[in-house]
């Protein structure tokens, strides 16, 4: 179930909501599917949705036409004279649809059609489910619903959003017990997240953790859904939630691999993130002290998880700029500098990513300038 609330009155959709019985419209009560039937116009529509595919269907479609709208406007400067990589149009020949691109490509690589993006995804999961391929296989074909096929990095902004109901449309009518069904719900909300829709991803997300819950999933799933979920928590604004949940997340990890895994460090970072936000700087600099070696150790200097569990670290510092010394400052300034030169190599320039990373070095260099520019009490001059 993604949608939830009740189509009539908006309120939460109990476990075992009520439903028309022709297009599957959920209400939170018999008295609300009446009113919305006689007053409310379902009438004029049921057939429609329907038609359509029933409720979930119907509303996913639409929400990806929205979504892809969005995406090509915002797109459309960055796109001018560009073709779609896929089929080499620049308006698609059946939707007529611009072009987006929102990935770390650059110069005139990386533009296509969400649709294009779309169907390209579809037919290689497809493919892989019909020829029984293993389970590495077919996750590397997933990949490409949220991933680039060119410079290997997620999508970001209203693109991964537009792709987020892409797939969600795409595997809605499976059974509730379908992986990919699953997956998708999960696709779905960290699109709507990283479009910075908050409000709409928190209660997907929460579907999402309770389905999987109550489907048995395993631990390392249930892990990763409560790890969205803590992100989205806490830009939600929902700060308690936040920092219980991600720190179970980052528990749950060490226990389940220990400290030198890849999921680990990641869970790590996410938590330190959060109590970076929520200004518990002295506790994100211990956590950050003792775990980023651990990660420059097992990977690489410019692997994405380093580079952001450092930036996490500079932040802690920098962000404390009331109580940190001047080394703290200063060792801010210097993480910063160093992993906006790996992000530039890694994403590009334009990537949102290296963009937040160029703008906090400025704050901090500031902050570091006007702290050296003022004498301490015990140096300053009589009068």
């Amino acid at each position: 179930m993604i949608l939830t609330l009740c189509t009539a009155c908006a309120a939460p959709l109990p476990d075992e909501p009520m439903q028309c019985a022709e297009c599957a419209t959920r209400y939170c009560s018999e008295r609300c599917e009446r009113y919305d039937r006689r007053r409310g116009g379902h009438g004029r529509i049921c057939g429609a949705i329907a038609s359509g595919g029933g409720a979930e269907q119907y509303h996913a479609d639409k929400k990806y036409a929205e979504a892809v709208d969005v995406a090509v406007e915002e797109c459309a400067e960055d796109a001018e004279g560009q073709t779609c990589y896929i089929c080499t149009e620049a308006l698609h020949a059946e939707t007529k649809e611009g072009l987006v691109r929102g990935c770390a490509c650059r110069g005139t690589a990386g533009f296509a059609h969400v649709s294009c993006l779309a169907e390209q995804a579809k037919i290689l999961v497809a493919e892989g489910e019909e020829n029984n391929l293993g389970l590495s296989a077919l996750n590397d074909r997933w990949a490409r619903w949220d991933t680039c096929s060119l410079c290997k990095q997620m999508y970001y902004g209203v693109v991964y959003c537009a792709l987020g109901w892409a797939c969600w449309k795409t595997y809605v009518g499976r059974p509730e017990t379908d992986r990919y069904r699953r997956t998708a719900m999960g696709v779905l909300g960290n699109g709507l997240e990283f479009a910075e829709r908050n409000d709409e991803a928190l209660p997907i997300k929460e579907a999402e953790l309770s389905m999987e819950r109550r489907l048995g999933a395993s631990e390392d799933s249930i892990l990763v859904v409560q790890g969205n979920l803590a992100n989205t928590y806490a830009k939600a604004g929902r700060s308690e939630d936040a920092v219980c949940t991600s720190r179970d997340v980052y528990l749950g990890h060490l226990k389940l691999y220990g400290e030198e895994n890849e999921k680990t460090l990641r869970a790590t970072n996410n938590y330190a993130s959060i109590l970076v936000d929520l200004r518990h700087f002295k506790e994100a600099q211990s956590l950050m002290r003792k775990t980023i070696p651990v990660a420059r150790r097992v990977l690489e200097e410019s692997n994405e998880t380093t580079l952001r569990m450092r930036w996490t670290y500079a932040m802690a510092l920098f962000f404390e700029d009331s109580t940190a010394t001047l080394d703290d400052l200063s060792e801010a300034v210097t993480t910063l500098e160093d992993i906006e030169q790996i992000a530039r190599r890694v994403f590009g320039g334009a990537h949102p990513t290296t963009s937040a990373i160029e703008e906090n070095l400025q704050d901090a260099r500031a902050v570091l300038h006007a702290r050296e520019e003022t004498p301490s009490p015990g140096n300053a001059s009589s009068s």
